[in-house]
């Protein structure tokens, strides 16, 4: 629950915009419970402040999961910067054209999985390098890898700009295999259980696509945080004014570049809650609306 004193918008409120990776951070690593942040996703609802998931999972898993979490008014960020949906209030009539029935525009930041899985079956061969991507994976040896149901696993399968792989290798097999990729102008990132192969797109770039979007729209800069746990969540948490990292459980080195951070003593969505009350606590405070 808030522990800080949450009041409704008065005249001098500054938009803002919560940005928030999913698996270790809103939702727990492992039984992907997020109870722990429930009372403050309602009370940031109330407030009209938006939280958009910044996510590795597809659209197909982003789309009933928003429901549940109840931010389908808000954009989403899927696959690790690769494809980004806007609700109808976040379209331009111009730009966006191609809503669909669900009131979803969706735009690809990022390249298509074709060539993706292309280029992958390449360097595989160039390199003789070992590796499992999640495509190759039975459903069975998902579920057992991720803890996840079947038609979840299913979802998870249904890429549209980015391949998970498990590295299988040796280290210097995984830079002559990063090298590799970038001459193809894709991008390795290491998220909580995979390795993601993406366009020349990170959720950093798509949380500056969304807030130029938010500007444009309204005529304001908002105020913004993110709170991510893992390395792929890194160019993200530089993106915003004000970033939390959450407690992980991985293991894995989490330095963003950003004077504005807070790091959680809680994990997972416990740590979600602490590090919105952290943020919440130091707006109350500030003299200045304008800066963090």
């Amino acid at each position: 629950m808030p522990s800080t004193s949450v009041s409704p918008p008065d005249s001098a409120w500054r938009s803002r915009l919560l940005f928030t990776d999913l698996d270790g951070s809103l939702l727990d690593h492992h039984r992907y419970d997020w109870a722990p942040a429930r009372q403050w996703l309602v009370q940031l609802k109330a407030l009209g402040v938006p939280v958009i998931p910044v996510s590795c999972k597809t659209r197909s898993e982003l789309l009933p999961l928003r429901r549940e979490l109840g931010l389908d008014e808000a954009p989403f960020i899927a696959e690790n910067g690769a494809v980004v949906g806007l609700p109808s209030a976040w379209c331009h009539a111009r730009l966006d054209r191609g809503v669909g029935a669900d009131g979803m525009a969706v735009r690809s930041l990022g390249v298509d999985i074709g060539l993706i899985r292309q280029r992958l079956a390449v360097w595989r061969a160039r390199l003789d390098a070992c590796f499992t991507t999640m495509s190759e994976m039975s459903l069975d040896e998902l579920m057992t890898l991720t803890g996840m149901s079947a038609p979840q696993a299913r979802l998870a399968r249904m890429r549209e700009g980015s391949e998970p792989l498990i590295w299988q290798d040796d280290e210097a097999g995984l830079e002559a295999f990063r090298a590799g990729l970038a001459g193809d102008g894709l991008r390795l990132v290491r998220g909580g259980r995979f390795w993601h192969v993406t366009g020349d797109c990170h959720k950093g770039s798509a949380v500056n696509w969304l807030i130029e979007r938010f500007e444009a729209l309204r005529g304001q800069r908002p105020l913004t945080l993110a709170l991510g746990d893992g390395p792929n969540d890194i160019a993200m948490l530089e993106a915003v004014d004000q970033a939390v990292v959450i407690c992980g459980c991985h293991g894995l080195a989490v330095s963003p570049h950003q004077p504005a951070l807070y790091r959680s003593e809680a994990s997972g969505p416990e740590g979600w809650a602490e590090g919105v009350d952290h943020w919440w606590a130091q707006l109350q405070s500030l003299d200045n609306p304008a800066a963090i």
